[in-house]
């Protein structure tokens, strides 16, 4: 999907949120255990229950590799499922690899052409050469780590090196990587104060925001000061939609939440025009 399509759908469906697959055996409704494949069941009702409300999903690697084959085997027929059926829907491998030179070119062909993800979560630690081999696939978006909503994002994002804050540098030096307007970025919704700095560095790409729900981010104050003219967020939310409930209403109750952040969505895109 490229960045235009991407608008368009945002406009189609006046959202832009992206929905977490962090799928959790021990979170999911527990009658779906009995499941020959319970984690694929599970993301393919909560898919089908709210693609009309979303233009994004973003299963966490995580979740799946713990499970072993069995989870990477539901993960391929997630992302398959999506693909065939929701063609239109960006996916996102949040999977926050990165080392350099073919190991990244490794992890770029598992994740955009075995498993034909739109883009992949980097984290940009290692610098120029752990990042442009995801950006040698010029028909893929590349998602680098720039200020997380985590408490730990203190230890060294936000730290000064040469009197700047060393995400604003991650930022800045990123803007020189070849296939650059490929690139979006990480920014926590609960960092949402430094956004205005950030568009100032990156005021056209695309910002993933987590944290907005279950971590306390609020999606007013993201649209305040990350949205550019075409928008530029994708808002994600996880456990505050597919967990809203482990009964057997947990369908319902998911698109539920998911449209009440879509119907906060539309009324900030209103703003635009």
């Amino acid at each position: 999907m490229t960045t235009q399509q991407l608008i368009e759908q945002i406009h189609l469906k006046n959202s832009f949120l992206c929905i977490g697959l962090d799928t959790d055996l021990e979170k999911i409704p527990p009658h779906l255990l009995k499941e020959e494949d319970p984690i694929f069941t599970f993301n393919k009702s909560i898919i089908d229950a709210t693609h009309h409300l979303c233009v994004a999903y973003k299963p966490n690697i995580a979740f799946y590799e713990a499970y072993g084959l069995k989870g990477w085997q539901a993960l391929e027929k997630t992302i398959a499922y999506l693909n065939k059926e929701y063609p239109d829907i960006f996916t996102i491998a949040d999977a926050k690899r990165g080392d350099i030179g073919n190991t990244s070119t490794r992890y770029a062909k598992a994740f955009f052409e075995d498993l034909s993800f739109d883009s992949i979560t980097v984290a940009p630690y290692m610098g120029k050469d752990s990042v442009e081999p995801f950006l040698a696939f010029t028909d893929k978006h590349t998602i680098l780590l720039a200020l997380t909503s985590n408490e730990g994002a203190y230890d060294f994002q936000t730290k000064l090196m040469d009197g700047k804050a060393l995400y604003k540098t991650v930022l800045e030096t990123s803007k020189g990587y070849t296939n650059s307007k490929n690139l979006m970025y990480v920014v926590g919704a609960t960092k949402a104060s430094y956004l205005a700095e950030i568009r100032n560095i990156v005021p056209d790409n695309f910002l993933l925001v987590p944290g907005v729900g279950a971590q306390g981010g609020s999606l007013s104050e993201v649209c305040k000061y990350g949205m550019n003219k075409n928008v530029g967020l994708l808002i994600n939310s996880s456990r505050g939609i597919i967990y809203a409930s482990r009964k057997e209403d947990y369908v319902q109750a998911a698109a539920k939440k998911a449209k009440e952040l879509q119907s906060q969505m539309t009324r900030e895109l209103k703003k635009l025009k």
